[in-house]
């Protein structure tokens, strides 16, 4: 956010912030003439921790690392298919539970509650609630209780919404406009990770396995995991305390009253480029329900599902460091960078989607000739086009969210208004998923479950092609302040004049 020098020279840094707490302000009390070489070398120590824990790519990798330990856990529970078990439909209906109340808790509790608490508060209110559902899985193997793991999956949902609206925040907000592709690359990377180590972990448990359902290492394996994760939340940086320019400016307009909060998000909603993403939004999770339990689930037996879970999120992380490099590429614009991603999600979703079409044809008679989750990885002759099938489905996914975050990163750097505008995105997301997962679980054919998940990808990245050919070079002031912001720099600048 562009500002001029003299206000960002007057603008307190945290290393001022915390070193003249202890002093009264720099100016009003002199530091004693008389300190021991004790003190001063731990005050010089503070500082750089400080420094190191408020610097903006430690507070990337930090909340990287926690989404490795939660969702990326809870990616590789599901992309086993069926959550691990033989029959997906308690699955199925628990993630509908999931997406139900993500969408609605995205779309109208979470935002303010971030603006009120922070990042840190709003994580560690819905973190724990990832191991919970991994608890209620590890409670159906021994009861069949399919209740309590609906029940797990809504209260998750809401936990999740906590969780994504803190983690798109940070992700792009907390880092300079030129490196906010690196910011999603870097993230993409290690939180899916998490979701490969976790397939793997899975696939080697299971190898042996003649049983449809995961054992109860698995599920224990990765609630430890999850509950180590949710401990991490404490150390979520403040975004008064981040060391960046723009950031402290975004922060210095945005408003702390209610009154102010519900007028900014208003604001940020009622716009026609916010408007253009709303169909992409929607269409970012509706593939899932189709390629884990139709593509991977219903086609291959327990450890190679296992092994392509495995396979899909590490495909992720390279889709999602392809992106992310794509949308910073140094010697283009960001107007450039912007039509470039299009053309290549564009493009590549095309082809990926052309090739589901044809798996679709073989695995409509592979299933009338019997062959139904008996496929094994080591049928390579069989096995190889539909696997890396799956890896392309696993790329694309990450192409595709890695380009909207990017877009919701140019529309400003406030983090108040990129929780909004993320906490719109999850609950669309969330609706579209939840749909998908509810046509799944009513066992719509599969064939129109792929035509309706390629309509709306390609459909929705026409009707979003407006906002992306408007992108501008930086983001404008009035992308934080607003039209009351402008006034106010209009009449500092009078003044001085």
């Amino acid at each position: 956010m562009a500002q001029p020098a003299q206000e960002l020279e007057k603008m307190p840094s945290p290393d001022h912030h915390i070193e003249d707490s202890a002093t009264g302000g720099a100016g009003q009390q002199q530091t004693p003439p008389i300190a021991s070489d004790l003190e001063q070398g731990r005050g010089e120590a503070q500082s750089k921790l400080m420094r190191f824990y408020a610097h903006p790519w430690t507070q990337i990798m930090l909340i990287s690392v926690i989404c490795f330990c939660l969702p990326g856990m809870y990616n590789a529970l599901t992309g086993i298919g069926g959550s691990g078990q033989v029959d997906p439909t308690v699955a199925a209906n628990a993630t509908v539970a999931l997406l139900a109340t993500t969408a609605a808790t995205s779309l109208l509790i979470v935002g303010p509650v971030f603006t009120l608490t922070g990042p840190r508060v709003c994580f560690l209110l819905g973190g724990w609630a990832y191991a919970l559902y991994s608890g209620s899985l590890l409670h159906f193997n021994h009861s069949a209780n399919g209740a309590f793991v609906i029940a797990a999956g809504a209260v998750l949902g809401v936990g999740a919404a906590l969780l994504w609206i803190v983690q798109g925040a940070i992700m792009t907000t907390y880092v300079d406009e030129s490196q906010k592709g690196r910011a999603i690359a870097v993230f993409w990377v290690v939180f899916n990770f998490g979701g490969g180590i976790g397939s793997l972990v899975s696939f080697g448990l299971n190898y042996h396995s003649a049983a449809g359902t995961v054992g109860d290492s698995t599920y224990i394996a990765l609630m430890v995991i999850m509950i180590f994760g949710w401990c991490l939340g404490f150390l979520i940086c403040s975004p008064k305390h981040i060391r960046l320019a723009q950031l402290h400016a975004a922060v210095e307009k945005e408003k702390t009253t209610i009154a102010g909060m519900f007028r900014m998000t208003l604001d940020t909603l009622m716009r026609w480029r916010v408007a253009c993403m709303i169909p992409l939004f929607f269409s970012a999770n509706v593939f899932y329900s189709y390629q884990q339990n139709n593509v991977n689930g219903f086609t291959f037996n327990l450890r190679t599902r296992s092994l392509n879970g495995a396979l899909y999120w590490f495909s992720q992380m390279a889709g999602g460091l392809l992106i992310g490099l794509l949308l910073d590429l140094p010697m283009l614009s960001r107007p450039a960078r912007a039509r470039l991603g299009w053309a290549f999600v564009f493009v590549t979703g095309m082809v990926i989607w052309g090739g589901g079409y044809q798996f679709q044809l073989w695995q409509d008679g592979f299933f009338a000739a019997g062959g139904k989750q008996t496929l094994d990885f080591k049928d390579s002759k069989t096995a190889v086009g539909p696997m890396f099938l799956y890896i392309f489905y696993g790329c694309y996914d990450a192409l595709w969210q890695g380009f909207a975050y990017w877009l919701i990163g140019t529309e400003s750097n406030s983090t108040s208004r990129a929780a909004v505008l993320v906490g719109l995105y999850k609950g669309l997301q969330a609706a579209g998923a939840a749909m998908a997962w509810r046509l799944n679980a009513l066992q719509l054919a599969p064939m129109k479950q792929l035509a309706m998940d390629w309509g709306l990808c390609i459909g929705s990245l026409i009707v979003v092609l407006p906002m992306v050919l408007t992108i501008s070079e930086k983001t404008v002031a009035e992308g934080e302040g607003g039209a009351a912001a402008a006034e106010q720099r209009q009449e500092e600048k009078l003044a001085e004049e």
